[in-house]
């Protein structure tokens, strides 16, 4: 069960590895705040979806399985982004269209469809636990680096000089191309290292 888990956080990392769910790692890394909550909504979403889909594998239609565990995963997305509204309102809008978005993101379906509908519960479990924590320890690396180099904060605390010049470049979506961009290629460099 443990191969499960952490083949997520690195050997077959979402992000930088299968490139998926760009859309939101790209969009919402500005700040760490927002890093750590799409975190947690991506990974109870994907958590959960897994769990019912690998619980209902056996008596799902072939025919009609992507409907069906769309139908899951859309109803754990508005668990999240309800419960966001009520609790945390300013980071719900914040995030904006990002948390309903999740629906279509790619690492939830994907894991849907290419492991806990073929798996039982407990290696869905690890499994969608070790893409939900990769994806978010991605995203929180993003964004910090974004936000240290283009607001000059940490968790909205100023880190930088006062003389430092912020690099708005940072905080655009070139910025969220140019930092991933970097990840990547670290990523590839250390496993081509091994």
């Amino acid at each position: 069960m443990k191969k499960y888990f952490i083949k997520g956080l690195w050997q077959d990392h979402p992000a930088l590895r299968q490139l998926l769910g760009m859309c939101s790692t790209l969009a919402v890394t500005t700040t760490v705040n927002n890093a750590i909550f799409m975190g947690f909504g991506v990974t109870f979403v994907l958590i959960s979806s897994c769990f019912f889909v690998s619980l209902i594998r056996k008596i799902v239609p072939e025919e009609i399985r992507i409907a069906v565990f769309t139908v899951i995963i859309a109803t754990f997305v508005t668990i999240v982004d309800i419960f966001f509204k009520a609790a945390f309102p300013a980071m719900s809008e914040a995030l904006g269209p990002y948390v309903p978005l999740i629906i279509v993101n790619c690492i939830i379906l994907g894991r849907c469809e290419a492991f806990a509908c073929k798996n039982p519960i407990r290696a869905s479990f690890m499994d969608s636990l070790g893409m939900g924590l990769g994806y978010t320890w991605l995203l929180v690396a993003l964004a910090a680096v974004r936000e240290i180099l283009g607001f000059g904060t940490l968790l909205q605390k100023t880190v930088m000089p006062a003389a430092y010049q912020p690099l708005i470049v940072m905080v655009a979506p070139a910025g969220a191309f140019i930092t991933l961009g970097f990840f990547v290629a670290i990523m590839n460099k250390i496993e081509k290292n091994k």
